[in-house]
């Protein structure tokens, strides 16, 4: 599955599932996911990462946060839980096999969709302080099972320190004030 320990910022893509205006406000430290979600992306557009985003049912649950939206070339409008149904993997570049996932919620959408990267033999990492679900329980059931499956969980700062590899990084100074 993972072809390497190591995330490399230009094997990666960053996808954004489901951080819609309707449903964050239900969503267990929603602000600090949503936050946390923001501050990546900024990154992954600092070092030329591609962003997709994702949104459930958007005629019921609204569009994503416009602060989301912003950073995504491309959201994919989904029916399915698993994003992959909808045409997500299409949408990824062939020279990503790295997908980075952040979002909501942890135990359905995210998860779902993680699972079938997997199944499909991406090396998938999650970032466990960007995702949320309504309840921290299904939240952390999630991560134990996506673990398990053989994700990679992360956190933003890892990740954000990762892709730089090093100080001498032309972007070092503007991450690390995200960072931080």
């Amino acid at each position: 599955m993972n072809t390497s320990n190591h995330i490399h910022s230009e094997l990666s893509i960053l996808i954004l599932i489901d951080l819609q205006g309707r449903l964050m406000p239900a969503i267990d430290q929603g602000e600090a996911v949503l936050n946390q979600c923001i501050r990546t992306a900024k990154i992954a557009q600092l070092l030329e990462i591609p962003i997709i985003g994702t949104e459930q049912s958007p005629s019921s649950l609204g569009s994503n946060a416009e602060s989301i939206k912003s950073f995504c070339s491309t959201t994919i409008s989904k029916e399915h839980f698993n994003a992959c149904a909808d045409g997500l993997t299409e949408a990824i570049p062939s020279n990503r096999q790295q997908c980075i996932l952040m979002g909501c919620e942890t135990h359905v959408c995210l998860l779902q969709t993680a699972l079938k990267l997997i199944d499909e033999g991406y090396d998938v990492s999650v970032v466990v302080d960007g995702v949320g679900s309504r309840r921290a329980l299904d939240k952390q059931v999630a991560l134990d099972r996506l673990q398990t499956a053989g994700a990679r969980l992360i956190t933003g700062e890892m990740l954000g320190f990762e892709w730089l590899k090093s100080a001498q990084n032309p972007a070092f100074k503007e991450v690390l004030a995200l960072l931080k």
